[in-house]
Parts: C-alpha cells; structure tokens; sequence
C-alpha cells in the first residue's frame, strides 16, 4: 500500500485515478482548488491546493510516495504558461525528495509514424493546440530533468472520455498504439505502472485494446 496525492483529483482523468487508487487498498489523497468538491470519493482525503505553489507542491510530496500530476492546460483560450511555470518549478524541487512524480501527459504531443507531433497533423483540432504544446514543452523539461528525479509521464489514445475500464489495453511508447481510450482504462493502466514500474523517466501511451 501506497500513500499516494493526486493533483487534479476531481477531474475527469483525475478522479477516475483517484477512484482506482482507492480501490486497490492505496492511502489516497486528493488536492483539488476548492475546498469540499464535488462528487468526492469515500476514502479520500481531500485537501485544497494548486498545481503552482511550488512550496506547497513540495511539501505534499514529503508524505507522499507517489505524486500524480492530473492537471491539463485550460481550453479556453487562456495562456497555458502557468502550467508549464509549475512543471518547471516543480522539477528541482522534487529532485532531492524520494518521490515518484506520475505526470497524465497529452496526446498531442505524441508522434505519427514519421516523427511528427499530432498537433502538427491536418486534421488536429485547434481547440486542443495549446494545451498539447504544453504538454510537449513539459515533457522537454522532465527529459530534462535531474537524474535524481524519479518520473513517468502517461498520454492517451487521441480520444479520451469518460468510461469503465476496457477488458485489455495496449501500451506503446512515443507513438499511440489505438484511437481511443476510457478514463478507466487510463487509471488501470496508471495504477499498474505505479505498483509495477516499467516505464521510469519515460513517456508512454495507452489505448484501450
């Protein structure tokens, strides 16, 4: 059993996490912006906090064993620089600590068969172009990253929605492996690395099979 603190943990990819974390007998403690959110998980703990007070960060991570990272950019239209700030802050403040940090990547950083980022493809949604940029420039910064640092970032299929887990997923690397993938199958396949790690100081991506 793991004490485990999710970031983002009643969003949509979050709160499946989180849900999953509990499930398998894990502490879980779940930070959100507001205090008594929505929709809470029983066996949760919840406590209020964001992704950019460093400090903060920082000093949650000091009883925790694992640090999942759910916190994607905004889409509407507001600058996705404070989220990529906090990764980079985080980073040499979580080095010398002896945490895992589990960050929930994006898919459009993820590449085509060519090496092209998907959000450099036709057909990507506008939308969706800042916030897979970020991603792109944050997983940059974990490459990185102090050898002391102890990450994995997970990105999903490029569609992902809300879902029970898939009966099997498949794993890939740098490139998607499917088209689609339920928030349940991406918290299955999160909470099997973190019991099971196989992919340390890495990007990998996941879709249902």
């Amino acid at each position: 059993m793991a004490n485990i603190t999710v970031y983002g943990s009643t969003g949509m990819v979050g709160s499946d996490i989180t849900r999953e974390a509990v499930s398998r007998g894990h502490r879980v403690t779940g930070v959100s912006r507001r205090e008594n959110p929505d929709n809470q998980i029983d066996g949760v703990t919840y406590v209020t906090g964001t992704l950019q007070d460093t400090a903060d960060v920082a000093a949650t991570a000091k009883e925790a064993d694992i640090l999942v990272l759910s916190v994607p950019g905004p889409r509407d239209g507001s600058s996705v620089q404070p989220v990529i700030d906090a990764h980079a802050a985080l980073i040499p403040a979580l080095a010398d600590q002896d945490v895992r940090v589990f960050v929930v990547g994006g898919a459009g950083a993820t590449l085509t068969e060519d090496g092209t980022m998907l959000v450099d493809t036709p057909d990507f949604p506008e939308a969706y172009a800042a916030e897979a940029r970020s991603f792109a420039e944050i997983l940059d910064l974990y490459r990185a990253a102090p050898d002391a640092l102890d990450w994995t970032m997970l990105a999903p299929a490029p569609e992902i929605g809300p879902g029970a887990p898939a009966a099997s997923y498949v794993l890939g690397e740098d490139h998607p492996v499917g088209d689609s993938v339920t928030t349940g199958t991406f918290a299955r396949a999160v909470l099997d690395e973190l019991e099971n790690p196989a992919h340390r100081r890495t990007r990998f991506t996941v879709a249902d099979a």
